[in-house]
């Protein structure tokens, strides 16, 4: 029982909690500006999520640009073919994300927030245009953010291959 309660994850200095902090803060910042001024949707919620892995953790293979583009690119597109083809009832929803971790996995592009899009996609009912607008430019904006501030505070990003 102790195991659901202990915290796998490693510690992390003031300093990197305030980094991933800053780094989530200035790329929804920027995006949400971007989006705003440019009168553009951009954003969508399970991009919040994409930062905290962005900026907590930058050097895990669920936060790297593949990842977090085609995880995005491929949920929402199964999102999209499902909510054409089914009913917008739970149970097609239900399939729709589970269609997107799978096919995730499949291309290894899985990143756990993109799990989300399916359910953005049923609760919104949007065109395909949606997939670019905001997802894949919302998806490649975060990355380029990221690589920038990254970059900037010398953490590696994204990772090297070995």
């Amino acid at each position: 029982m102790r195991s659901f309660f202990t915290r796998h994850q490693p510690v992390q200095s003031s300093a990197q909690s305030m980094l991933a902090s800053l780094g989530g803060l200035l790329t929804i910042g920027l995006v949400g500006g971007l989006s705003h001024y440019a009168h553009v949707p951009m954003l969508i919620a399970p991009f919040g999520a994409s930062c905290v892995l962005l900026f907590s953790v930058p050097g895990s293979p669920l936060s790297q640009p593949a990842n977090v583009v085609g995880g995005h690119g491929v949920a929402t597109l199964v999102g999209l073919v499902l909510r054409l083809a089914l009913p917008n009832e739970w149970w097609a929803a239900a399939l729709a994300v589970g269609l997107a971790i799978g096919l995730m996995a499949a291309l290894r592009v899985t990143h756990p927030p993109a799990g989300a899009d399916p359910l953005v996609v049923f609760a919104a009912d949007p065109d395909f245009g949606f997939l670019v607008l905001p997802v894949l430019s919302g998806a490649l904006a975060l990355v380029a953010v990221a690589t920038v501030f990254h970059k900037a505070s010398g953490t590696p990003y994204p990772a090297r291959r070995s």
